[in-house]
């Protein structure tokens, strides 16, 4: 496997691949990043020499920021909305670190929202910083609502309640309310936090492969998330994108600092500005 990548760097260790991403300022998912995603999630779903994925950060304040809102402006949204049976890319996406033969774990020790937020959702595992690591949903705000699996994962993982604070709240969630919600799978310190989740890691990694494999296999079975959740979701978002609030509010959003790494250290209180508008 040649993982070659400008934004993402792979480390293989035997059978434990480590990934880091830089995308300065904030780690935004920009094109160029979904992309190598993209080809990231193909190529790690099909290395055999595989079991155990560890995802990080190369800046501590910000593991991945949301989806890049000029690109959403830019999509063309002549005509109605359609249903696709098709899964769009970013769920295909999204659907392999899920389904993969491989225990992917998200290391995240700062500021993870939007888009960034999906895809952990997708992980099998998240470890938290306590008191500094922040979890966000910011696409309600903004016009538009979590299009990248959000809506039918966490919905999964949190329980209705919580799932609709996290998303048509929008606010900040922290650690360790992140912890208790089932969120994490423990929280730990920054200085602690690299070191037990390498260990974790590289513990399932010694184990027998086929083993590892086929349990992850079977309890993926028993969350099997709906094709048609995914479909309604992916329909709705692009509904909401042909709205003139939603094109108004991300304007609103770019122009006041939104993708800037000050206003992103303070998402919460930039997306609520909007309802001030």
């Amino acid at each position: 496997m040649a993982y070659d990548y400008k934004l993402l760097t792979v480390t293989k260790t035997d059978r434990l691949a480590e990934i880091v991403i830089a995308n300065p300022p904030i780690n935004l998912i920009t094109q160029e990043l979904f992309q190598e995603w993209m080809a990231l999630t193909e190529e790690l779903e099909a290395d055999p020499d595989l079991t155990v994925i560890v995802f990080k950060s190369a800046d501590p304040d910000f593991f991945m920021a949301h989806f890049d809102v000029d690109l959403i402006l830019s999509f063309p949204f002549d005509g109605p909305a359609k249903r696709d049976e098709n899964p769009n890319m970013f769920h295909v996406m999204c659907q392999r670190l899920r389904t993969m033969d491989k225990v992917t774990i998200a290391q995240v020790e700062g500021r993870v929202g939007g888009g960034g937020n999906e895809i952990i959702s997708n992980m099998d595992m998240r470890f938290a910083v306590s008191g500094k690591t922040i979890f966000n949903q910011m696409e309600v705000p903004l016009g538009i609502l979590p299009g990248g699996t959000g809506t039918q994962n966490l919905s999964r993982i949190l329980g209705h309640g919580r799932a609709m604070e996290m998303i048509i709240g929008a606010e900040d969630l922290d650690a360790d309310t992140a912890l208790r919600w089932g969120y994490v799978n423990r929280t730990y310190a920054a200085a602690e936090i690299d070191r037990a989740v390498g260990r974790l890691a590289a513990r399932i990694a010694g184990f027998p492969v086929e083993a590892v494999r086929l349990a992850k296999q079977s309890i993926v079975h028993a969350a099997r998330s709906s094709e048609a959740g995914l479909q309604e979701e992916s329909f709705l978002f692009q509904k909401l994108i042909r709205e003139p609030i939603a094109r108004k509010n991300m304007q609103i959003f770019l122009e006041t600092g939104g993708q800037t790494r000050e206003g992103e250290l303070n998402l919460d209180r930039l997306v609520d500005r909007l309802t001030e508008i």
